[in-house]
């Protein structure tokens, strides 16, 4: 179990990786680019890489079949994750002062550890369709 745990946690980080670029790319065409408020650009962020990395934990990280259900619940779950973020961002750019490009970086470091319980929980949620062994 500790070895499944191990293999699992380094595969939710490389995903994570992946979906921090993915959020921050997107983020800063929106925020950059298109010249969209800093929280709307964070939201759409936000939003397109929580689908993504949807599928990519599903398959890579938790070697499970991705379903509709799982596919509503996973959003849900992320709501403490996606809340904290949000208010994480506000609080760099408006109180401390920091750029709107740094801060949402900022707010992953504080992020990633609640997001791995609750991914998880939700996508082990049903162990019998996995697709690889850890």
């Amino acid at each position: 179990m500790k070895k499944i745990w191990k293999l699992e946690f380094t595969r939710f980080v490389i995903v994570g990786v992946l979906n921090t670029i993915c959020y921050y790319l997107i983020y800063l065409l929106f925020y950059q680019v298109a010249d969209v408020f800093y929280l709307l650009s964070h939201w759409i962020g936000v939003i397109l890489s929580m689908i993504f990395s949807f599928f990519l934990n599903s398959y890579f990280t938790y070697g499970v079949r991705p379903t509709w259900r799982k596919f509503f619940q996973f959003p849900l779950t992320q709501a403490v994750n996606i809340a904290v973020s949000s208010v994480l961002v506000s609080l760099f750019i408006e109180v401390l002062g920091w750029s709107g490009t740094v801060a949402p970086i900022a707010a992953v470091f504080i992020t990633v550890p609640i997001t791995f319980v609750i991914t998880s929980k939700i996508m082990k949620n049903r162990r019998e369709d996995v697709t690889h062994e850890a």
